[in-house]
């Protein structure tokens, strides 16, 4: 088994998140990897429920539309933000536990979900580009003279989702009511507020997780 990271390493992979989301171009593949992963979450959350996918959008700003209809939509409008959490849980501490070579079926997987988005939802000319761009950051770290670094850059993946996802949710404290809260507020009568806490709770609880789970045993 593969040695479990170290707090500092964990550390080292925060602060890189954080470089990297101040530098132009550098962050947007992975500003739309945060994207893609929450609309995906919403996709997965309709299909489970017993809903069906229309399309799934991503635009170059970095915000993202996933059009459903049956389902559960309370679950649907809730796993968004809960989604990104898991995501960037799974694949950072999945790739922890992993050699270098064993992670290369995380970037499958991603690879693999990137692609049936492609091929089934997606039906712009943005969202299109930004899956091709995001196929090849993923497929990139898998060649043969980069297989070194696959570990290293899924789980800065990981860590970049999981900082998005607990910054993401305070995006909708702008008075607006519109989003992911406004949904839930209309269908439980619960106050949008109250829905934003919780997805920051649960993202703060996720990195709480990661930070403990980081120690040398």
């Amino acid at each position: 088994m593969a040695r479990k990271n170290t707090q500092l390493e964990l550390v080292i992979f925060i602060v890189a998140a954080f470089v990297i989301d101040y530098l132009p171009l550098i962050n947007l593949p992975f500003l739309w990897s945060e994207t893609f992963f929450h609309e995906i979450s919403h996709g997965i959350a309709a299909l489970l429920t017993g809903g069906s996918v229309h399309s799934i959008s991503l635009n170059f700003n970095g915000s993202g539309l996933c059009t459903t209809s049956g389902g559960s939509h309370i679950v649907t409008s809730f796993s968004g933000y809960a989604g990104s959490v898991l995501w960037g849980l799974v694949i950072y501490s999945t790739a922890s536990f992993l050699s270098h070579t064993k992670s290369k079926y995380i970037v499958m997987t991603i690879v693999g979900l990137l692609i049936a988005v492609l091929v089934l939802w997606a039906r712009d000319m943005p969202t299109i580009i930004i899956l091709l761009v995001l196929l090849a950051m993923y497929i990139l770290p898998l060649y043969k003279a980069l297989g070194v670094g696959v570990k290293y850059f899924i789980q800065l993946v990981g860590i970049f989702v999981m900082l998005d996802a607990v910054r993401s949710p305070l995006y909708l404290l702008d008075g607006r009511s519109l989003g992911d809260g406004a949904a839930l507020s209309e269908l439980t009568w619960m106050p949008e507020i109250f829905w934003i806490m919780t997805w920051f709770t649960i993202a703060l609880g996720g990195l709480y997780w990661i930070w403990n789970s980081s120690r040398v045993r």
